[in-house]
């Protein structure tokens, strides 16, 4: 199968359609304002009405970003953004979902949600914010952080091993799994728009350095390792060489798409949608029947 070819309307939408009135209130040099810029970007450069786009978010830092793009969007609860945004998403299927969130929101409490929303393969795209830290509540370790990091919560040193995300999210049959940094701000562009354009349920994982409380993981540290998987001709639809390429972690640090797949999505077998979104079927309710029902919540 091709690499993901985005298809684009034949005008983009301006991005000062996407700019909120709500200017961001994350620390300043947080990586999460290069994530509100690239995704700002790829919506633009995809065409999308504002009004056809749904942001929807759980708990945490990363996940005030719906409030700072104009669109459709919510701001749910922790760990439960994919069951909100599934909910979204069979409701009318013509929505472009995006969800936002950060490890800990979507890789501690929220997990159970990641793994079963992509075996379903659901066409949405989720972007984590991985700082390898919980920040909103000052700096204690999450799911992603690596093994003998001092944090708060662990002085003497993490005694966990860290969540692999990217591994799990190809074993979890995603169809398209990526990872970005928010200190590329070109390429991550690229990564939004293909996931976005993906039909299947897309994660990026992206690396956005906490520049408050992760002192370890920071932008020098990822700019002195990272390489792009492009550039050394990596094979995106080999599923055990993305695996392969998932595990490096350290020394080298890919980033880009590790694996893509054209599969049947949920709501393309799911019977319901024979006749269109669930949103816009007539319900088969007289005007009696639905007085009736109109008078009942009166």
């Amino acid at each position: 199968m091709p690499e993901v070819t985005v298809v684009k309307n034949t005008t983009t939408t301006p991005i000062t359609e996407f700019r909120s009135k709500v200017a961001p209130d994350w620390c300043p040099g947080c990586g999460d304002f290069g994530v509100l810029s690239a995704l700002q970007k790829a919506v633009s450069n995809l065409g999308i009405d504002n009004k056809d786009l749904v942001v929807v978010s759980g708990i945490g830092c990363s996940s005030n970003l719906p409030g700072f793009i104009k669109s459709y969007g919510m701001h749910t609860l922790h760990g439960r953004s994919i069951a909100v945004a599934t909910g979204v998403k069979l409701g009318n299927p013509d929505l472009n979902v995006v969800i936002t969130g950060g490890d800990g929101d979507g890789f501690g409490i929220g997990v159970g949600h990641f793994i079963h929303a992509m075996r379903r393969n659901i066409n949405m795209t989720y972007i984590v914010m991985n700082n390898q830290i919980y920040g909103l509540t000052t700096g204690q370790a999450s799911p992603t952080t690596g093994r003998d990091h001092k944090t708060k919560s662990t002085p003497l040193g993490n005694i966990e091993y860290p969540f692999r995300p990217e591994g799990v999210a190809l074993m979890g049959g995603a169809t398209f799994v990526a990872r970005g940094f928010s200190g590329d701000g070109t390429q991550l562009t690229q990564i939004y728009e293909k996931a976005i354009a993906h039909k299947g349920f897309s994660v990026v994982v992206t690396m956005s350095p906490c520049v408050t409380y992760n002192k370890l993981n920071t932008y020098s540290w990822f700019r002195e390792r990272v390489y792009k998987l492009e550039e050394e001709n990596h094979d995106t639809n080999n599923f055990e060489g993305a695996i392969k390429k998932s595990l490096e972690w350290d020394n080298r640090i890919p980033l880009g798409i590790f694996y893509q797949a054209d599969k049947p999505t949920y709501e393309e077998s799911e019977a319901a949608y024979r006749l269109g979104p669930l949103s816009k079927q007539k319900l088969g309710l007289s005007k009696e029947d639905w007085n009736t029902l109109y008078e009942s919540f009166k």
